[in-house]
């Protein structure tokens, strides 16, 4: 029994002169945060992005660790990761609500869900959520850069929408649902104003007006666009429309001599 003890007691003498694995020294937040901002420079994205994270993981009260946090979620916009920055974005904006970057944020933010926009043949959610996300910004930050940019793309994606709801109501036009056609045009006129496609939704509405037998309705708005829009083609379509049809009041507003020249074209002609 002694003898088994003092073997014992060697083999743990034995295994404590053995050298024990070091662990690996991480390099100091500053390095770290460096090393990120380089790989930014040098286009490593997802590089710069694990520099960050490290320094967040290894350094969570560090003076870099805000900062860290903020190009952790550009280095992800700039891989496409969008999903990915709006995550550390929204992180970084609940943790530091009052910081100087927080315009840079909420717009860096609205980019991510401005570059997800889709064709206007697909759905329009994401034009939905980017025009939140940088109405936002100009609400928040309405005397930035970062607002005079988010305003222009509010109008970008204004008229994206605006030209979802043209496409949707030619083709319920086109299939003879004129119910439907006269919604969505409708909404165009209404809630789209500034948008380039307002003059061809009153047009569209004269058509469907006739179509649906709402004669005083196609009067307003052919009066509508030719007061709005005298010198566009769309009006030159609605003239000529109700002209065909007997509906012209006399006090009508007849396009120029260089406008009649198109009186030959017809609404099918433009789908």
């Amino acid at each position: 029994m002694m003898a088994s003890s003092f073997l014992l007691l060697s083999g743990c003498a034995l295994f404590s002169n053995k050298e024990q694995p070091k662990t690996p020294k991480v390099a100091s937040a500053e390095t770290l945060y460096n090393y990120g901002i380089d790989a930014l420079h040098s286009k490593r994205y997802t590089l710069a992005s694990g520099e960050f994270e490290l320094l967040q993981q290894n350094y969570p009260y560090s003076g870099y660790v805000g900062n860290a946090e903020l190009m952790e979620g550009y280095a992800y916009y700039l891989q496409g990761e969008y999903a990915l920055s709006v995550q550390q974005l929204e992180r970084y904006l609940l943790l530091h609500p009052t910081s100087p970057d927080a315009a840079y944020a909420y717009y860096l933010r609205a980019l991510c869900y401005y570059e997800q926009i889709a064709e206007v043949q697909r759905d329009q959610q994401g034009t939905v959520e980017a025009l939140n996300a940088l109405e936002e910004v100009v609400t928040r930050f309405p005397q930035t850069a970062y607002a005079r940019d988010a305003q222009l793309k509010i109008d970008l994606c204004r008229d994206h929408l605006a030209g979802k709801e043209m496409l949707v109501g030619r083709y319920y036009q086109q299939q003879h649902i004129y119910e439907a056609a006269l919604g969505r045009y409708q909404r165009v006129v209404q809630d789209f104003q500034t948008t380039n496609h307002v003059a061809e939704a009153l047009e569209r509405l004269v058509e469907v007006d006739l179509e649906l037998g709402l004669v005083d309705e196609a009067r307003k708005n052919a009066a509508v666009l030719g007061y709005n829009y005298p010198d566009s083609q769309w009006y030159r379509y609605s003239y000529n429309i109700l002209r065909n049809h007997g509906l012209l009041p006399d006090h009508s507003v007849k396009p120029t001599s260089k406008q009649r020249g198109f009186f030959g074209r017809m609404w099918h002609a433009v789908f």
